[in-house]
This record gives structure tokens, sequence and C-alpha cells, in this order.
């Protein structure tokens, strides 16, 4: 029987537009959410799912957003997921909200599970304006 072993939030902006905070490096990720999971009591197969929200205020340009994520703190340590979006122009007038959904099935098991995502883009002037969270749980047999 599938039994849940922990589930976490990281919530750094609840509402639209409640803040602006400039990607000041371009085609670096940066950091923009972490959650730990604690794996007390897992048994076999433990599969962890995780999913965000992310909204930016887009450049006058096209340009493109990487979401990544992995298992660990720094960027250089285990991809887990990635994805690219492209956007025009529309950006200036609507902000872009970035939704994504992504899965580790069977990581190592630690006393505790730490996924960061990040977000890079490839022009100077993209804006996180909210809403922005990510969230996960971990389950095993």
């Amino acid at each position: 029987m599938t039994q849940l072993l922990d589930a976490r939030i990281s919530l750094n902006a609840a509402t639209f537009n409640s803040i602006a905070i400039p990607i000041p490096v371009i085609n670096t990720p940066t950091l923009f959410a972490q959650i730990g999971l604690l794996t007390a009591g897992a048994g076999p197969n433990p599969r962890v799912s995780l999913k965000g929200t992310i909204t930016v205020q887009l450049p006058l340009a096209l340009f493109q957003v990487r979401i990544t994520i992995v298992r660990g703190t720094v960027a250089t340590d285990p991809l887990i997921y990635s994805a690219n979006h492209t956007y025009g122009l529309n950006g200036l007038l609507v902000p872009e909200v970035i939704m994504f959904s992504a899965n580790d099935y069977n990581p190592p098991v630690t006393p505790q599970i730490t996924y960061t995502a990040f977000i890079s883009t490839n022009l100077l002037g993209t804006v996180r304006v909210g809403p922005e969270s990510f969230d996960g749980f971990i389950v095993s047999d």
C-alpha cells in the first residue's frame, strides 16, 4: 500500500504582480524555489511529484525562459526536469504564467531530499512578478 512520507510548499508570491524581481544575468540559472522532503519510514519504490508556477513580465523582444529542477541545492546537481518556453511580444501587455510538473522515480533515499527550481532567460529585462510557488510530495510502497 502506498504511504505518504512528506509534502512541502515553497510560496514566494501568492498573487499577481506582488513581486518585481529581475532575472539579473542571462543564460544563468537563478534559484526561485526550494523544498526539502523528509523520507523517514520510506519503503521500496519512493516516488516524488513536483509542480509549480512562476509568472514573468517580458522585455520587448522574442526571448526564451528555461525552467530546471535539480535534486540538490545547486544548478549542477542531478537534473530531473527542464523545459524551454519561447515568448513573443504578448508578454509586454500580459505577464506569462509558466506552470510545470515533474516527477522523480526511485530517488536515492537520504534523511531529506532537497529539490531546487531555477529559472534562466536569454534576454535581460525579464522580471518575476508573481504568483510564484513550488510544491511536492514523496510516497513509497
